[in-house]
């Protein structure tokens, strides 16, 4: 028999509400985001061991600014050059991924739980989780929502306040609820400049 947590890795419906070892594992993170959230900035050394422990993988050189909350951490992978500004929450039952040279403007959040339209499944505290995969050199904007299972190609920007209900394509300025295409980003050019 499948524990809650091997159905989670399938993507299937799993107990996310009462099952013993999720509600430990999210515990334990709490205590960590908790004891991170109120190191000072100035406790960088601190800081990083603290996130490197939490986190399932991290780059050589990453920022994450507090307060920062997740459910599990070990789900979390980040690449070089990573940066998340103050507010944001990743709720990781699946994997969520971000490349290299990821911006993260505040009050971000990454969901990779959703929840069975009957409330019969909901109320018994079965949930999925989907992953989420942000690519290289990606910049998403303040306020930003992404839901379970997006992808964000390398190169793309996210306007602020944007609903990511869908996967986004590489190299495209993107925003809206729900979050479409704007327009194509050429290379070196600044979004703006392309009216």
């Amino acid at each position: 028999m499948k524990s809650e947590k091997e159905k989670a890795r399938e993507g299937l419906l799993y107990d996310a509400n009462y099952d013993e070892e999720l509600l430990r594992e999210r515990e334990a993170c709490a205590d960590m985001t908790y004891e991170l959230n109120l190191l000072r900035p100035s406790q960088a050394a601190e800081r990083e061991a603290l996130l490197r422990r939490l986190l399932g993988r991290a780059g050589k050189a990453f920022t994450i600014i507090s307060p920062f909350f997740c459910d599990y951490g070990y789900n979390i992978s980040i690449g070089e050059n990573f940066f998340m500004n103050m507010n944001c929450v990743i709720l990781d039952g699946a994997k969520v991924t971000f490349g290299d040279n990821v911006f993260i403007a505040p009050g971000c959040g990454f969901y990779t739980a959703g929840h069975p339209l009957d409330s019969e499944r909901r109320n018994r505290g079965l949930e999925y989780a989907r992953p989420i995969t942000v690519g290289n050199n990606v910049w998403i904007g303040a306020q930003v929502c992404v839901l379970p299972g997006v992808t964000i190609g390398d190169n793309t920007v996210i306007g602020a306040g944007s609903v990511v209900t869908k996967s986004m394509p590489a190299n495209v300025l993107a925003a809206g609820n729900p979050c479409r295409v704007i327009r194509k980003i050429e290379e070196g050019c600044d979004p703006r400049e392309q009216q």
